[in-house]
């Protein structure tokens, strides 16, 4: 079960600001604006009113944030502008998964839903195990009772068309062993993990100087604390501490490199999507890897919820293609 946080971060994603500034339809009124189509999905409107009917969370936020004259701060409306095309998306895709749910005849009864939605939300409810602490959830997120309940209806939806889409996918042994044998650090009798130290670079250039100094005897804590751009590390003179080798709030590249390097050893340049790290591997905890057999239900389970997303992305990529999709992005 999904807990309140990521379903409230979930109903905030549908739920994102559209501006209300900038129009250049013809007509002005609210509800000529309300009635102007923004997409076209399978032909049918997806209208500026139906994402304005998900905007008043948002707008508060940004009125906390940025004061009731957000619409004149760039920073504010470019968010705004991200974040209204986020809605878009999300409604054009409850609009696909909806068509196809009805078309496969897998679509819920209203019945169904709401007893659905029910037992979500007591779920929720227990979790933050008192009234006064839902409610409060509810208020910082901006969100009432019944926009909560209207975004759990699509999630209960998409996993009965998920559930018809991946039912015939399954794995066998030889996957799962080659599966097991490209992935062995994920089946140790422990979490390996390596104890490194980085500094971080903006661009190669400065990496390789800092290499050079590092390679000359200088200290690396010095160094990090120097020329480090990660100010979180940098304190601690690059120091990250001991990190698990399957980390998933580790960068893969980074730490592949991590892992590879023996101990007491400096890195050559590595490339991340955090800019250029010189890494040095300080210890390592490495332990059995664990026999197929021991862990061939846990690799299946990995393969077939692989599997099933794979099915789940090619479905939604041709449903895609097939709506035939429009969208008119001025009315937004």
């Amino acid at each position: 079960m999904k807990n309140v946080k990521k379903l409230i971060s979930a109903a905030l994603i549908t739920i994102l600001a559209t501006s209300l500034v900038g129009c250049n339809m013809i007509e002005k009124t609210p509800a000529g604006i309300a009635k102007s189509t923004v997409a076209k999905v399978y032909n049918v409107k997806i209208t500026r009113g139906q994402v304005d009917e998900q905007v008043a969370a948002v707008i508060k936020q940004f009125e906390t944030q940025y004061g009731a004259n957000y619409k004149d701060n760039a920073e504010a409306m470019a968010k705004l502008t991200e974040q209204k095309q986020q809605v878009l998306e999300g409604l054009i895709n409850e609009k696909i998964v909806n068509y196809k749910a009805e078309e496969l005849k897998v679509m819920p009864t209203e019945a169904k839903l709401n007893e659905e939605v029910t037992k979500q939300l007591t779920e929720i409810k227990k979790s933050l195990e008192t009234d006064v602490k839902y409610k409060e959830a509810l208020k910082q997120a901006n969100i009432t009772e019944e926009q909560l309940k209207a975004r759990i209806k699509p999630s209960i939806i998409q996993d009965a068309l998920t559930a018809e889409v991946t039912k015939g996918v399954k794995t066998d042994e030889a996957k799962e062993k080659a599966y097991y044998n490209s992935n062995l650090t994920s089946y140790t009798e422990k979490p390996n993990r390596v104890h490194a130290a980085h500094v971080l670079l903006k661009t190669e250039a400065e990496a390789l100087a800092v290499k050079k100094r590092l390679d000359a005897g200088e200290d690396f804590a010095k160094v990090a604390k120097e020329k480090s751009t990660d100010q979180s590390a940098k304190q601690n003179g690059g120091d990250l501490g001991f990190v698990a080798y399957n980390d998933p709030q580790m960068d893969k590249t980074f730490m592949a490199a991590a892992s590879a390097l023996g101990v007491g050893k400096i890195s050559a340049p590595v490339n991340t999507q955090f800019g250029w790290h010189v890494i040095k591997t300080i210890a390592k905890e490495e332990f059995p890897v664990k026999k197929f057999e021991a862990v061939k239900a846990e690799v299946e389970k990995t393969l077939i919820t692989k599997e099933k997303q794979a099915a789940w992305t090619a479905a939604m990529k041709k449903w895609t293609e097939e709506a035939k999709i429009t969208k008119y992005e001025k009315n937004l």
